[in-house]
């Protein structure tokens, strides 16, 4: 069987404060919401926007990051792959969601001190780092 390929790259502002619980081993895990605009031109000259909502679900010391240094309307690079979800409800509807599992996150914007400063789960965070 051949190799796959399940890659995602995102840039948007998040839609809400991080939320992070706890799995019952205890391992954290952290969601929120980021949106991505994308404008175009029509034929006639008319500027379009249009966004799309994404969920990001990040696990461990990411998760941790994120919850703490991440804020609603913030800018953010995310980084991991696409994973899809499916559930019946109490009723027996069927249901799928899509998210991305980050395993990168970069912090964006107007603050020069959190430029270029990348999170993953390998990454060792201590109270000294420059976030």
């Amino acid at each position: 069987m051949g190799r796959g390929l399940n890659k995602v790259m995102i840039i948007g502002q998040l839609g809400r404060d991080p939320e992070m619980r706890f799995t019952p081993s205890g391992r954290p895990v952290t969601t929120f919401t980021i949106a991505c605009n994308r404008t175009w031109s029509s034929a006639d000259g008319e500027r379009h926007v249009e966004t799309e909502w994404f969920n990001i679900v990040t696990w461990g010391n990411l998760a941790e990051i994120c919850k703490q240094y991440l804020t609603r309307n913030q800018q953010v690079y995310i980084e991991g792959r696409l994973q899809s979800r499916r559930w019946e409800d109490l009723e027996g509807c069927k249901h799928t969601s899509l998210e991305i599992v980050a395993t990168e996150m970069m912090i964006l914007g107007d603050r020069k001190e959190n430029n270029h400063q990348i999170a993953s789960p390998e990454l060792d965070i201590n109270e000294n780092y420059p976030f």
